[in-house]
């Protein structure tokens, strides 16, 4: 078996190929539904309605969708780079924390430039985190994934510390937990929602300008496909990691920022939800491309909130709806390798190529 790089791969066999994957997650998954004991229409049907079948559904899907966005623009910007962040966990909480410390312990500030100041200090708090690694790889060679990965550890960490030490609000005798954030610190709300929704296409329009129009964003390229290119035009590499990564962090901190201030109304170990995790399958999926991560994460929204509509409506376990999740994923994700590359199979000097 030899595995072969596809060169100019038509329209149609990638529509073909995506197609065939749609295909084949829909039977796989059928399949595991039966064993489950349940008719995969109806669980199928399920997650659509429990997705899109109403307001107050569609708008829960929304707020899924929000923090993927965000999220998958400043994980896209490193992997732009070939810089694999694989710490959007650690930097959201970071942001987080940034955010929280202005709302609760900061009250100098006019309450109308709250919230933007909260919005900077969680840029920052998540840049800087992105910046540890960045600093490392840049003058050591350090490896990124390592890095990124274990720092999200710490982060998690350190607010976890917080929450049952120095902020647990004193009020709440018995439970640990950090004060609810006051009302000038709740961002304010559109459509239903909070307005994160406008934060993140608003974001999706500046990054994709930024790397496509800017002498920043043709840098970032530039390291991506060659260092050795970048370092004979007289591009600073280093700097340039550093604040590429200022930038990635800083963009999954204002997802901390949002999810504190937006969603949980305080800071909690879990206000990451993962979704630095997630972000780094949805990046992937969109390839590389900032305007097809609002497309990838809204259908990624309509999968996590579809799955746990299913586990109240239709009661299958939460471990049976995440496999679910997963097998529908690994179709998906296997589709783009077939996007890329091509198997051939030879035998007694006869080749044959699974296209």
């Amino acid at each position: 078996m030899q595995i072969i790089k596809r060169e100019g791969t038509s329209t149609k066999q990638i529509i073909m190929i995506r197609l065939i994957a749609i295909i084949a997650a829909i039977i796989v998954s059928g399949i595991f539904i039966v064993f489950l004991g349940y008719n995969p229409v109806k669980v199928y049907v399920n997650m659509i309605s429990g997705a899109l079948g109403s307001k107050i559904r569609f708008r829960a899907t929304l707020l899924e969708m929000v923090p993927l966005v965000i999220t998958s623009l400043g994980i896209l910007v490193a992997f732009k780079m070939k810089f694999w962040n694989i710490g959007g966990e650690g930097q959201i909480l970071m942001g987080a924390f940034g955010a929280t410390y202005i709302a609760l312990f900061v009250d100098w500030i006019p309450k109308p430039l709250v919230i933007p100041v909260m919005f900077i200090v969680g840029f920052l708090a998540g840049g800087i985190w992105g910046i540890i690694p960045a600093f490392f790889k840049a003058n050591f060679g350090a490896n990124e994934t390592i890095m990124t990965l274990m720092l999200n550890y710490i982060a998690t960490q350190w607010i976890t510390y917080l929450q049952y030490g120095p902020w647990r609000d004193p009020d709440l005798k018995g439970f640990a937990k950090i004060a609810n954030f006051p009302d000038h610190a709740l961002l304010p709300k559109v459509f239903g929602i909070h307005i994160g929704l406008i934060i993140s296409l608003v974001l999706v329009i500046i990054i994709s300008w930024f790397l496509r129009r800017t002498k920043r964003g043709f840098e970032i390229s530039v390291v991506g496909e060659s260092v050795s290119t970048a370092r004979y035009a007289g591009m600073d590499i280093s700097r340039i990691i550093i604040t590429t990564m200022l930038l990635s962090g800083g963009l999954c901190g204002i997802t901390g920022v949002i999810q504190a201030a937006g969603v949980n109304k305080t800071l909690t170990m879990n206000v990451s939800s993962g979704y630095g995790f997630t972000a780094v399958i949805t990046t992937y999926l969109s390839g590389l491309r900032a305007q097809r991560v609002l497309i990838v994460s809204f259908l990624f929204a309509i999968l996590l909130q579809g799955g746990s509509y299913i586990q109240s409506a239709l009661q299958i376990p939460q471990a049976a709806a995440d496999v679910l999740q997963g097998m529908i994923l690994f179709c998906a994700l296997g589709s783009e390798f077939f996007v890329n590359y091509k198997v051939r199979f030879r035998k007694n000097s006869i080749s044959s190529e699974v296209k």
